[in-house]
């Protein structure tokens, strides 16, 4: 019995560390408009240390961050990054859906 219960424990707990995700932040801005300004972004954002990947879209004007596992990193250095490199931030919306899923439009 004691046995059952460890492996029933052992199977809520790892289902559980889904809800723990590593957050993406989905950032809409102005001021991009050609693919050198998507470049910049997506260079500043990958030089984070925090940063496992960078998606940036540039018909829509998102820049998808997402972060490595266990990390975090804070929506202000994401506004500063984009601030100085002379553009303006509109939104910041964290997702627990990783680039890929964000880019297919699924998490829509």
């Amino acid at each position: 019995m004691k046995h059952l219960l460890l492996v029933v424990g052992l199977g809520l707990f790892l289902t559980s560390l889904n809800g723990f995700a590593t957050p993406s932040y989905k950032v809409t801005m102005n001021g991009m408009v050609c693919s050198f300004c998507a470049q910049g972004i997506e260079k500043k954002m990958k030089a984070l240390s925090e940063t496992k990947d960078v998606y940036v879209g540039l018909k829509n004007r998102l820049v998808v961050v997402e972060v490595k596992d266990g990390l975090t990193l804070s929506q202000d250095v994401i506004r500063k990054i984009i601030k100085d490199v002379g553009y303006e931030v509109q939104s910041i919306e964290v997702s627990e859906h990783p680039i890929e899923h964000i880019k297919s439009g699924a998490d829509k």
